[in-house]
């Protein structure tokens, strides 16, 4: 990125939407709001929110004239754009223009430097020559929503695959923007030439190329690894914690598995797939994983890269929704939620239950009238210890349903079979006898078939 960020003083940031015709001034309002705490959480400290309805955000510029030269005051740029189709104006508008013009160089504006914002942040997607036109006119960086997602992940990636899914997200989101960076100049071919008649465009957008081809393949490499490793685990059951980001799902992954994964109030804080067995211990063991969490507007190709992460969600037999209920906007959140789900591929009969978190954070007013709607849901607040039981008691009453008692007696001699029920099956009662013991088991019936056939076993 090319602002650098200090830690004592945060660059300022202005951002500015653009609603088209279909979108409500609340669901802009929002936008922008969820947009401001991508900008807070990359490191930037916002100084204002503007926004201009538009028809379309297509075109040189996505701002009406007008509007561009009031941020171009803010920030003390020209004004006007380095590119564009010439638009024929009639004399008095030229005039008009030019007046305005020398009004605004005698006018000797001073600007704060307090509040000279040293980046442009839209809320919508910006074309690569948008924005070589807007930097023209503002004369300081320019970004995009997408642009501050993909950063913010580059940021949060911590283990290998995460790492490299992002750097491909992020050289498909550039690649086409090298165009926009600078002059290119025409490699010479022939004997002893760096090139082949390529433009230094033309070498970069190669080398991106190469980059992701062989990202892929370590992608690959180690997804087969993954793979084997969840294939494993496919007959375990195992709950996947899903929810827009910032919900609270990482919070109630340490409380349900007592893990010490990375818990914190930013966007994106989680994004690598953690999976880990709840704890107390239950026989068979559940498995719990936290997944990356969710926005509008989520950049495709991230989207596409995390698939694998999120494969987690696809295996699992029960899916927990965590909303964060003090947040105003959660029923978009929720929605999102789950056309991003189905979109991967995770079907609608998936056994699921919200979870409505932060109940602390709002009126007791507020809760009862979600649960009229949501009257099979849970409202907890990961900072109460019961309310985390609760959660724990419900994943375990679950998969509990399915299963069924017996009781079998396992020979002294049988070697391999107290390992195994004591792994797969909850241990209600046992008792010692002169020949061997008694287990009275709770499991699945496909689970007492397959150890009956292994080790010849019969009911008590």
């Amino acid at each position: 990125m090319p602002i650098e960020l200090n830690q004592n003083k945060l660059p300022n940031a202005l951002l500015v939407g653009v609603p088209t015709p279909d979108i409500t001034d609340n669901e802009n309002q929002e936008s922008l709001k969820e947009l401001e705490r991508l900008v807070t959480t990359l490191g930037f400290s916002v100084i204002d929110t503007i926004f201009q309805r538009r028809a379309s955000a297509a075109g040189a510029v996505p701002l009406g004239e007008g509007k561009i030269k009031e941020i171009a005051k803010l920030t003390g740029g020209s004004g006007k754009i380095k590119t564009g189709p010439q638009i024929k104006k009639n004399k008095a508008k030229q005039k008009a223009e030019q007046e305005d013009e020398e009004e605004i160089s005698s006018a000797n504006i001073e600007i704060d430097p307090a509040k000279k914002p040293q980046a442009i942040v839209f809320d919508c997607e910006l074309t690569p020559s948008q924005i070589s036109n807007l930097k023209s006119a503002f004369g300081v960086e320019v970004l995009d929503r997408t642009g501050v997602i993909v950063e913010i992940f580059s940021k949060h990636a911590k283990t290998r695959e995460s790492r490299l899914q992002v750097e491909i997200a992020r050289l498909k989101y550039l690649a086409p923007r090298i165009r926009e960076s600078g002059a290119s100049e025409r490699q010479g071919s022939g004997a002893g030439a760096r090139g082949a008649g390529e433009t230094d465009i033309e070498l970069d957008k190669r080398r991106i190329r190469d980059r992701i081809a062989e990202l892929r393949r370590e992608i690959e490499s180690i997804q087969k690894e993954q793979g084997t490793r969840r294939k494993k685990r496919s007959e375990q059951p195992c709950v996947a914690l899903v929810g827009y980001t910032n919900a609270g799902k990482s919070s109630l992954m340490r409380k349900l598995t007592g893990s010490e994964v990375l818990v914190e109030d930013k966007l994106f804080a989680t994004l690598d797939t953690t999976v880990r067995p709840l704890y107390p211990e239950t026989h068979p063991k559940i498995l719990i994983s936290d997944t990356v969490g969710f926005i509008r507007k989520l950049p495709h190709d991230l989207v596409v890269s995390f698939r694998s992460t999120l494969e987690e969600a696809l295996n699992a037999s029960l899916l927990l929704y965590v909303i964060d209920i003090s947040d105003d906007s959660w029923r978009t959140h929720l929605e999102v939620t789950k056309s991003t789900l189905q979109g991967i591929g995770v079907l609608e009969d998936t056994a699921c239950v919200h979870i409505f978190n932060k109940i602390d954070k709002v009126e007791d007013s507020v809760i009862q009238s979600v649960k009229l709607e949501y009257a099979n849901s849970l409202f907890i607040s990961t900072k109460n210890t019961t309310d985390v039981k609760t959660v724990y008691q419900f994943i375990q009453e679950f998969f509990e349903q399915e299963m069924t008692d017996e009781s079998v007696f396992v020979p002294y001699q049988t070697m391999g079979a107290v390992g195994e029920i004591r792994e797969n099956f909850r241990v209600i009662n046992e008792r010692y006898e002169n020949e061997g013991t008694y287990f009275l088991l709770r499991g699945k019936k496909e689970y007492f078939q397959r150890l009956k056939e292994r080790y010849q076993l019969k009911k008590e």
